[in-house]
């Protein structure tokens, strides 16, 4: 598949509109150095190459591009591993598992022939494999390629054109494109393996750039995602169907909040991935990886447009990235090069009349004398009115010269498109859109290298744990062996008695400090039903409330416990098929969905990971106290959130679980209220 001695394009024309023709001339133009064939009985030569009426009359064949119906893939595939020895095969046919459950057959079919002939396959319905050796695909643009280039693996032919075609304009170069279509046999994980396995970081490309339509294999992606960034490689990639549509409606605030793109998030950052939302995005997160690496949160702007800086400022504000007031000495020296009017405050606003020479100095003093600024963004366009040429020669070499990044946007692409152009032949990138910048680069940011796999998780009583999951129906678990549970992971609660008898019930809690709180057993969402009652003070108010809750339709028994007070916390848990679980954490009670200020990890969750985790949370401040309120031990909280990942690792049948809430104060984290659902297939 990656270097062949020979290829023949099945369906291949003279014809260069259609797929099977357009693939014959980009092989031929591609500079593909070994031998070219062809077959379709309707002709005799293709583009200058012998064509055979049938496959039978070919010699042994590597590759195999196949560009003809699908329903005449399989038999065309069993001849070529049969009696050509092909080894590789490209499907850009469609009409497989994407046409229904004929087409899912016969694309099981064909996955069937080209396994057992120990053979790799690339599609069906794709657009086919670029890389240094050859150019197998139907479609144009072909960029140059840089073996520093981009690697793009794609679920989707097209969205992989339109990823290319606005690279090139950008200045992005590109290394291997695989484009896997349906991935029946070789996924997207499948690819990103291979390049991990082989990896060379002295001639490979560092950037790998991913577009996943499905994740197969979630394991697969995270071993070899995490395995490439820590030999120094770059991963960022878009999960299409990510939205809660796309996730099922689940009974606890656990399953209403994971849907598949806080999931999808939660992979990427144990990965490493930096994760984007669009192609724009993917494309300005390349960019950024092909300039030097950003070190610190700190930004000076650079422009002649006060409105773009503006914009700019706004978007890297909202992403946890700072603009810094640039003032004093320093400051002044260099607001006397510049012209009357400018700004040197940041953003540095050195006007529409400013020159080359001022923007040179300008990134001077940022480099060498504003110890504050991490890194630089300069930008620059043109009214139309004079030759900014000169602007951007100085930015070339400033580029090169300077250790601090510089991100350079370029907006004018009508007015100063000769210019732009100019700059881009000189290896450099651009970024014409400040915002689209401004947001990938706060996501580059913010996205830390993965954590080591040599995970130490609490110690807990797996012996117990494993008992009571062995013993128990599947779904949700009784309260107390729930209860059961958080005890041997050693995660402490509240005490609580559960009783379907008042007489029992009230006999039990005479001996109970009051004030005391009653919530139904049974029901799911007990605060909507009105199945929580808080602050009873007495015998008389417990019994009226043992009455009044087990009148609830659907009441089982009730539990009573003593009142705690302080800051109501959440942790969750949810499990999806393939996927290690999701941990989440944030502000607990009704808030929890009202809010939805959620933080996810996947389990197993490091130290490291479960601070981040909590600190990443909107309502932050509040776990730190504010306004004079008593804070949270958040050592106590990152403690409860790495019980519950080592219950998880120790039960993996548990498939969604809420502690809600859990009451932190400044001395401990307790469990109040808690759920557990297990799954046993």
């Amino acid at each position: 598949m990656i270097n062949p001695e020979s290829i023949v394009v099945i369906g291949g024309s003279n014809d260069i509109k259609k797929p099977g023709g357009k693939m014959v001339k980009n092989l031929k133009d591609g500079g593909f150095k070994g031998a070219i064939y062809v077959v379709n009985p309707k002709e005799k030569q293709v583009q200058g190459f012998k064509c055979y009426s049938s496959v039978d009359d070919l010699p042994d064949i590597d590759l195999a591009i196949l560009a003809i119906p699908a329903k005449y893939c399989v038999e065309t595939a069993t001849i070529l591993t049969n009696k050509k020895n092909t080894k590789a095969f490209i499907v850009i046919s469609a009409g497989f598992s994407e046409a229904g459950e004929e087409g899912k057959k016969t694309e099981q079919e064909l996955v069937n022939v080209i396994t057992q002939a120990n053979a790799s396959l690339i599609g069906p319905n794709c657009i086919g494999v670029i890389n240094k050796n050859y150019k197998g695909v139907f479609t144009s643009p072909i960029p140059r390629y840089n073996s520093k280039g981009c690697d793009l693996i794609s679920g989707s032919g097209a969205t992989a054109v339109f990823i290319i075609e606005a690279g090139i304009r950008l200045g992005v170069t590109f290394a291997n494109v695989f484009s896997v279509g349906n991935g029946a046999q070789t996924t997207v994980e499948d690819v990103l393996e291979y390049l991990d396995e082989t990896f060379n970081p002295k001639t490979d490309s560092h950037i790998k750039l991913l577009y996943l339509e499905t994740i197969k294999n979630p394991k697969k992606l995270l071993k070899h995602a995490f395995s490439l960034i820590k030999k120094g490689a770059k991963i960022a990639a878009i999960k299409a169907g990510s939205t809660a549509q796309g996730s099922r409606a689940a009974s606890s605030h656990t399953g209403a909040i994971a849907n598949s793109d806080l999931i999808v998030r939660a992979l990427f950052k144990k990965a490493g991935i930096v994760y984007c939302s669009s192609r724009e995005e993917l494309l300005s997160v390349a960019s950024i990886f092909n300039y030097k690496e950003l070190k610190g949160k700190n930004i000076a702007i650079i422009t002649h447009a006060g409105g773009s800086a503006v914009m700019l400022a706004d978007e890297l504000a909202k992403g946890g990235l700072q603009i810094p007031l640039l003032e004093g000495v320093e400051a002044d020296e260099l607001k006397e090069y510049l012209n009357p009017g400018s700004s040197v405050q940041n953003p540095i606003d050195f006007l529409a009349t400013g020159t080359a020479e001022q923007l040179g100095i300008i990134i001077d003093y940022c480099e060498h004398k504003f110890d504050n600024i991490d890194a630089m963004i300069v930008v620059f366009g043109s009214p139309g009115l004079f030759d900014v040429e000169n602007v951007y020669n100085v930015l070339s070499v400033k580029l090169d010269i300077c250790k601090k990044p510089i991100y350079p946007v370029l907006p004018s692409v009508i007015n100063a498109s000769r210019e732009i152009t100019s700059f881009l032949e000189k290896g450099n990138i651009n970024f014409p859109d400040e915002v689209v910048l401004g947001k990938a680069l706060a996501q580059v940011y913010k996205t830390k290298k993965p954590v080591p796999h040599n995970i130490e998780l609490p110690e807990i009583d797996t012996i117990t744990i494993r008992n009571i999951i062995k013993e128990a129906p599947e779904g949700y678990l009784d309260p107390k062996k729930t209860a059961f549970l958080l005890d041997a992971a050693g995660i402490k609660r509240v005490k609580e008695i559960y009783e379907s008898d008042k007489e029992k019930l009230l006999s039990q809690i005479e001996n109970k400090n009051f004030p005391l709180v009653m919530k139904v057993v049974g029901l799911l969402h007990k605060s909507d039903s009105n199945g929580v009652i808080l602050n009873i003070t007495s015998m008389k108010e417990a019994a009226k409330s043992f009455d009044k809750l087990m009148k609830l339709n659907g009441a089982k028994a009730v539990m009573a416990q003593p009142m705690v007070h302080g800051l109501e916390l959440f942790i969750g848990v949810k499990k999806e098929s393939g996927f290690n679980h999701v941990i989440l954490c944030g502000l607990g009670g009704v808030f929890v969905e009202i809010l939805k200020d959620v933080s996810a990890g996947l389990s197993p969750l490091s130290k490291q990971e479960a601070y981040a985790m909590i600190s990443e949370l909107r309502g932050y401040q509040l776990l730190l106290g504010a306004r004079g309120k008593e804070g949270v031990s958040v050592e106590k909280y990152v403690d409860r959130i790495l019980r519950v990942s080592a219950l998880v690792e120790a039960a993996p049948e548990i498939v969604e679980m809420d502690i809600n809430p859990l009451i932190g104060s400044s001395k401990d984290v307790v469990a109040v209220d808690s759920r557990i659902k297990i799954c046993k297939e």
